[in-house]
């Protein structure tokens, strides 16, 4: 059933978030291209014309609104006082969870999704893309702190996530089972590795420096 919006009403912005799902679902089909996005606007009440205004580079744009919508369904799926009751690991998988979750009904438009992310020209995109959706997760999971693990924490997580869409593209098993496994097992190695390079944080901070001993000799405390 159609939903008529007065389009006038709406910001080019608003368009794109409002758009976006309906592509995904016609883009199983159509691809992610004019016939989907007309669809999509035609079922929303948009004018065409106005509808491509709003993706003036075509697919990449589509796709683009698209993971936003799902970053934005897995958020309130998981609200703050939700993910606060868990510990950090717990939280991390529930949000890998949750945003595969809100793609679920769309395999196939994810599938042909990432096939246009990995054409040469679109690599740049395709690693911006990921990098929001992984920042994303990590800030709903209460890291914030922009230092050197800042980086680290959400370059592994990009890995995992990555890793585990390939499994859960082909999973067939009930509940996506085999991509439930396949993700505990990269979080516990990301969760092994933190708890490793803290243990040499300790190590290195405790090891005696001869810096701060000639320090001493030059400015000897009285």
């Amino acid at each position: 059933m159609a939903v008529m919006t007065d389009s006038a009403d709406l910001t080019l912005d608003e368009i794109r978030a409002l758009l976006a799902p309906a592509i995904a679902e016609n883009a199983a089909f159509d691809g992610w291209g004019a016939a989907a996005r007309d669809m999509a606007a035609e079922m929303n009440g948009i004018d065409r014309d106005v509808a491509a205004l709003a993706f003036p580079g075509g697919a990449v744009d589509m796709i683009d609104a698209w993971f936003a919508s799902v970053d934005a369904a897995m958020l309130v799926t998981l609200p703050p006082e939700r993910l606060a009751a868990m510990k950090i690991r717990q939280r991390i998988t529930a949000l890998v969870e949750g945003r595969l979750a809100a793609t679920a009904p769309h395999r196939e438009a994810l599938r042909r999704a990432l096939a246009i992310l990995a054409m040469p020209q679109n690599v740049a995109t395709a690693a911006k893309l990921g990098w929001r959706s992984v920042d994303t997760m990590w800030r709903a999971a209460g890291d914030v702190v922009a230092d050197y693990n800042h980086y680290t924490k959400r370059a592994m997580l990009l890995a995992v996530y990555g890793a585990t869409v390939t499994v859960f593209l082909d999973d067939e098993s009930e509940d996506h089972a085999d991509t439930r496994a396949f993700l505990a097992r990269r979080i516990d190695g990301i969760m092994r590795f933190e708890k490793a390079k803290a243990g040499i944080t300790r190590r290195a901070q405790r090891r005696p420096s001869l810096t701060r001993f000639v320090g001493r000799l030059r400015y000897p405390v009285v």
